[in-house]
């Protein structure tokens, strides 16, 4: 999860990956696999199932995400005309149902895998993860601003 997070904003702020980047990633991933894993509790069996299926997932809903963000960019929202708003609106409503479908389908594959129970966690710690990495990086940021300030106090008093 921190993963997807990770690249959306990278992908939000124009930043090209770089190999510091890629390793934050990475571990990020593996913070996100640990995190669910402990969650769910899986036992190796299901964890050797389940994490395959839980990728492929991942990419389909990524995908899904990939191909609204193309849509949107493909438009100029402030000069956009009556039929490219209705064009928008359906492609987003449109993604949204097959969303839905994708849900369903890999719901149905997970629990062949895992439990329901164990279902219901992994959305809870998909949303947890989210906000902690959310979280994480809003401290950074803060932590960064005050540095920055510091900083221009310093040179200011120079």
């Amino acid at each position: 999860m921190k993963k997807i997070i990770m690249v959306l904003l990278l992908v939000f702020s124009g930043t090209l990956l770089t190999a510091q980047s890629k390793e934050a990633l990475e571990k990020i991933e593996s913070a996100r696999i640990a995190l669910i894993t402990e969650r769910l509790e899986l036992t190796p069996e299901q964890a050797e199932k389940f994490w395959p299926l839980y990728r492929e997932y991942s990419e389909k809903r990524k995908e899904l995400r990939q191909e609204f963000m193309d849509a949107r960019q493909s438009v100029d929202r402030k000069d956009m005309t009556e039929e490219e708003s209705k064009m928008l609106l359906n492609k987003g409503l449109e993604l949204k149902e097959r969303q839905l479908n994708i849900d369903r389908t890999y719901a149905e594959r997970l629990t062949r895998v895992i439990s329901t129970q164990q279902l219901l966690q992994l959305r809870k710690a998909e949303d947890d993860f989210r906000r902690m990495l959310l979280e994480r990086l809003e401290r950074r940021r803060d932590q960064r601003e005050r540095i920055n300030n510091r900083q221009e106090r310093k040179d200011n008093d120079y």
